[in-house]
């Protein structure tokens, strides 16, 4: 197996209000206009957004589930102010603080928002590691 991950896809609960999400509050860029899914092209992979019911479908799952999923995506940017910025921007946008951006145990500094659907955010900056 060739080590990339070429697309993350979402199961979102509203699709038009998480378009809406990424697309104008956090400026994403959006692909195309396809009926029933987003897309949007990131910087070395793609963000899908689609109907949970749908893909839960789609990957014979039942749909239910609550809590923490167990992963978060992650955003990392060049400096503590931009983890700050980053944050903002996305509460603006209306997603949720889950954990205020402070100094890490690792070294860094980072913070958790969380989308409209509950979909946890990482926001980092790394001293040691330049994922950027």
């Amino acid at each position: 197996m060739k080590p990339k991950i070429g697309l993350i896809t979402l199961g979102v609960t509203d699709l038009e209000r998480s378009t809406r999400f990424y697309r104008d509050g956090l400026g994403l860029p959006q692909h195309g206009d396809y009926p029933g899914v987003t897309f949007f092209a990131l910087n070395g992979t793609w963000l899908g957004l689609y109907p949970r019911a749908d893909l839960a479908r789609d990957a014979n799952m039942d749909e239910a589930g609550t809590g923490f999923r167990g992963f978060s995506l992650a955003h990392n940017v060049g400096s503590t102010e931009e983890v700050d910025s980053v944050l903002m921007e996305a509460e603006k946008a209306g997603g949720i603080i889950v954990k205020e951006a402070k100094a890490a145990e690792w070294g860094g500094y980072s913070g958790y928002f969380s989308d409209p659907d509950g979909f946890l955010w990482e926001v980092a900056w790394n001293p040691d590691f330049d994922l950027t």
